[in-house]
């Protein structure tokens, strides 16, 4: 099959939008990137190593108390513990680790700790409900979990036990084993062999069916993703606004490691909290989701910090308007602000803009980078469609997931045998390259950057006794993206109230799951075959909005 560097087809290539007339894929207009050759043995953590110069400074700094890990004391660390692990547990290759704890500077050290030695890690949301952690540990089957005293309680038992992160024993394994001599660190890191299609991480993320999905990356999905950003401009000092268990996070600090940047962590998300650090640690870039951008475009309190040093923001995790980026740049004209689009399972990267010019093609989520493919594909026909028509978006590339962990059929519906990845996003590309998200195939809601699936939503309202018939829908906000909406039909004498709906539903979810309005209906719109008419209710939904204005 013609690659997108295969010079059958190279000839038939559009210079502007990249598009193959021959093969009606879309193929990156920046030069492939040099990646390290398949069969050649390596972790993640070991290729982001050797991308690594020899630095002394800070790494990893923690916004609220100042207590910071340099690079070799962070790699010191990172090499005890994996030893430690290695010794006291027994961990080796291809066990999985599940992580379910606060941000905080133990977190990337316990990550890269166990990739250093092929264990795959799993972090997970803490705030996450006991039935949500079950339903994932069940997934990813870990043979160790590490918490804190206070979240540990939420989780199930596990075959090695659960390590506190907040205990003197943990701490000794952080220190316990010292350098070798003179060595450097990265020379005496523990040896075990990881090829490049081990499997590295599984990240959550929600299916449209409402089952929780876990993404399995493998450590050349990793490296693939590090050595697109080779070429790339090194961000001095970036505070990692997204938390680490999602894919934006994660990758985030993978990248930071690999070239030698500063990261800011938070460990709980304050808009005030953010703003003192990036004038105290003089924050130059930032990954945020699109709340955050109307956030710094509304809330007055932004002037009262110095934030000349802050240079780019890349957002990302959910649709940005064109006028609220347009407010943005008018009040912060020293900021380059960077789009993005990308999913869970494309390990967070799918387009981006880069440099100042293509942050300025408005409405754009950039374009494809390199070693990536894209195809517009109709949803009805199934034919791979021309630049300027919309269709559903189609990926293919070396930062794919591997799979979704224990479900075949999700798998097989989502990756085709060619490689595609079916995005379920209506998305067209223009002339000139750069895609477009128009709308969700898929009925994800988009709280903030998290995915909310409906389906799981309405199972648990309809387990309510009051409750006859239930459909959630996205309802727009302008602060978060899209809150759960709820139209509910009640039982016949029933006076359940809007309150009580989300206080039921609130006790079983995590916190940006909770359904945050409430309207009470007769009947809920289905199609014949029974599927739920989701648009009637948007509509209705808005038009009510409307009315009320």
């Amino acid at each position: 099959m013609a690659g997108p560097t295969d010079p059958s087809h190279r000839s038939t290539v559009d210079p502007s939008s990249g598009y193959c007339s021959a093969t009606k894929t879309f193929h990156s207009l920046e030069p492939p990137a040099p990646v390290p050759p398949p069969s050649q043995p390596l972790s993640v953590f070991h290729y982001a190593l050797s991308l690594l110069s020899s630095s002394s400074s800070t790494f990893l700094v923690n916004a609220s108390s100042g207590h910071h890990l340099s690079y070799p004391d962070f790699l010191r660390r990172v090499r005890s513990l994996a030893l430690s692990l290695q010794s006291r547990f027994s961990l080796s290759k291809g066990d999985v680790a599940f992580i379910l704890a606060p941000t905080s500077l133990h977190v990337p050290v316990i990550c890269f700790s166990l990739l250093s030695i092929g264990v795959v890690v799993s972090p997970a949301n803490p705030l996450s409900s006991p039935s949500e952690i079950a339903s994932q540990v069940h997934l990813c089957r870990p043979a160790i979990a590490f918490s804190t005293s206070q979240i540990a309680p939420k989780l199930p038992s596990v075959q090695r036990g659960t390590v506190l992160i907040d205990s003197p024993e943990f701490e000794s394994m952080l220190t316990q084993y010292g350098s070798s001599g003179d060595s450097p660190v990265a020379e005496t890191m523990p040896l075990n062999r990881v090829e490049q299609s081990d499997s590295a991480a599984i990240l959550f993320s929600s299916g449209t069916t409402g089952r929780v999905k876990g993404v399995l990356l493998t450590h050349r999905n990793l490296i693939t993703l590090l050595a697109g950003f080779y070429q790339s401009e090194p961000q001095p000092v970036s505070l990692v606004t997204p938390p680490l268990f999602h894919v934006f996070g994660f990758s985030v600090l993978i990248k930071a490691f690999a070239f030698g940047e500063t990261v800011v962590l938070m460990e709980k998300f304050d808009f005030v909290a953010m703003l003192k650090a990036t004038e105290k640690y003089r924050v130059t870039h930032m990954p945020v989701s699109p709340p955050l951008i109307v956030a710094f475009v509304k809330l007055e309190i932004t002037g009262k910090y110095d934030l000349s040093s802050l240079q780019a923001v890349g957002c990302g995790g959910a649709p940005l308007g064109k006028e609220v980026a347009d407010r943005f740049r008018d009040k912060f004209p020293h900021v380059e602000l960077n789009t993005g689009y990308g999913l869970t399972e494309t390990c967070g990267v799918a387009t981006r803009t880069v440099g100042p010019d293509e942050a300025r093609h408005d409405g754009s989520v950039g374009r494809i980078p390199q070693n990536m493919e894209a195809k517009i594909v109709d949803p009805t026909s199934g034919d791979a469609l021309p630049p300027g028509q919309r269709g559903e978006l189609w990926l293919r590339g070396p930062t794919i997931m591997k799979c979704y962990v224990g479900d075949e059929k999700a798998t097989a519906e989502t990756i085709d045998s060619d490689g595609w990845l079916r995005t379920g996003d209506l998305c067209y590309i223009d002339s000139e390259g750069f895609l477009f998200i128009v709308d969700r195939l898929k009925e994800l809601i988009k709280y903030k950057a998290y995915q909310v699936a409906p389906a799981e939503l309405e199972q648990l309202l309809h387990s309510n006794p009051d409750v006859v018939d239930a459909a959630v829908i996205p309802y727009p906000d302008e602060e978060v993206g899209e809150i759960p909406m709820a139209f509910v039909v009640r039982k016949p004498g029933s006076n359940i109230t809007e309150s009580q709906v989300m206080d039921f539903i609130s006790k079983q979810v995590a916190p940006y799951k909770k359904i945050r309005r409430v309207a009470f209906i007769s009947s809920i719109p289905k199609s014949t075959a029974g599927k739920i008419l989701r648009r009637e209710l948007v509509n209705l939904a808005v038009s009510v909005k409307s009315a009320k204005l």
